[in-house]
């Protein structure tokens, strides 16, 4: 991607209020996901404010929720998925955000605070939004695809690669039979886990992060994932192609939140509205090709034309997407063991 130079004006006057909360070498532990932030940013905050960054990353929000329901392990700064975040707060695993401290949060899109994943607009600020879409290799893939159930095809056997966790898999087979992402209806899903074991003995792999090095490198041809990670993908492999599925797919918001119990709750307001910053906002989506939520970013990125319809999509086609929502207790635990019967 086009890395853009400019010189912006930030609003940043609750770091100078705040940084000598820093100087005293204090830390602030962040969870993310892999590849999902410009280290450059990190280096930028800990020089800006003192506060030493512990990062960590997981690959999933199952994988997020396990690692803090187990403890041992603290974090004061995660960004899980809108469905997970919903989860957490409905299990008490949140704290508040004082939005006093986030002065930044004046630059985030408000049609993406309040909603159904965090009503209330109290545990969360957006730190990413985008979609997920079908990537294939042209050059293997001759078809021109536009359908989750290419995924589903036994030509593609052995070259496919689906999601390797329960809520997005699940989704996908969901959409491909023409049903909601969100259903509560068990017959219908057990009709996408029906599909999912005809597409099993298809597949070269369940996978989530390693889809960049079996696409890229030709070893897969075909497999969902985050459309953002697409332009990252492009840039090593132009035969790649993104396409939003003709079935529709899930939107999603990632979001800052700050888990119960966390050590050092100001430092993460701090590292919050750092990244709410206009700058670092921009840093962050320049570098993984995702949509920030942070308004002022559209105005003055610099994209190629395929590069703005992957960051910013029409809005014809984001009333063709879904967001994922928590589920009721019963419908988890069927979740949980399907996938299980699944990956047998």
């Amino acid at each position: 991607m086009k890395k853009t130079v400019l010189v912006l004006a930030v609003v940043v006057f609750l770091l100078a209020a705040l940084s000598a909360c820093g100087a005293k070498g204090e830390v602030v532990n962040v969870y993310n996901w892999g590849e999902y932030i410009d280290t450059d940013v990190l280096k930028q905050f800990e020089k800006d404010t003192g506060i030493k960054v512990n990062y960590k990353t997981y690959e999933t929000n199952e994988q997020l929720y396990s690692v803090l329901k187990q403890g041992g392990v603290s974090f004061d700064v995660i960004i899980p998925s809108d469905y997970m975040i919903s989860r957490m707060i409905n299990e008490g695993m949140l704290e508040k955000i004082n939005m006093d401290n986030i002065p930044n949060l004046s630059y985030i899109d408000k049609s993406l605070m309040g909603l159904e994943y965090d009503p209330t607009g109290e545990y969360s600020v957006p730190y990413m939004t985008g979609i997920v879409g079908l990537i294939y290799n042209s050059k293997i893939i001759t078809d021109e695809i536009d359908s989750w159930g290419a995924l589903f095809d036994e030509k593609y056997a052995g070259k496919i690669l689906m999601f390797d966790n329960p809520r997005d898999a699940m989704g996908i087979a969901l959409k491909c039979l023409g049903y909601s992402l969100n259903t509560t209806d068990k017959s219908e899903l057990m009709e996408a886990y029906d599909l999912l074991v005809q597409q099993k003995p298809l597949l070269q792999a369940y996978v989530m992060d390693q889809i960049f090095d079996k696409l890229e490198s030709g070893e897969a041809a075909i497999g969902p994932y985050y459309a953002g990670d697409y332009l990252l993908m492009y840039e090593n492999n132009p035969d790649l192609k993104l396409v939003i599925p003709k079935e529709g797919t899930n939107r999603f918001v990632d979001a800052m939140c700050i888990p119960k119990g966390a050590e050092n709750k100001e430092n993460a307001e701090i590292f919050i509205n750092y990244m709410c910053s206009v700058d670092a906002s921009m840093k962050n989506a320049e570098f993984i090709g995702y949509t920030s939520p942070n308004t002022e970013v559209e105005k003055v990125i610099e994209l190629e034309d395929y590069e703005r319809e992957v960051m910013y999509p029409p809005k014809e086609l984001l009333q063709n997407c879904e967001f994922f929502v928590n589920l009721p207790q019963d419908i988890l635990d069927l979740y949980d063991e399907l996938w299980v019967s699944l990956k047998k």
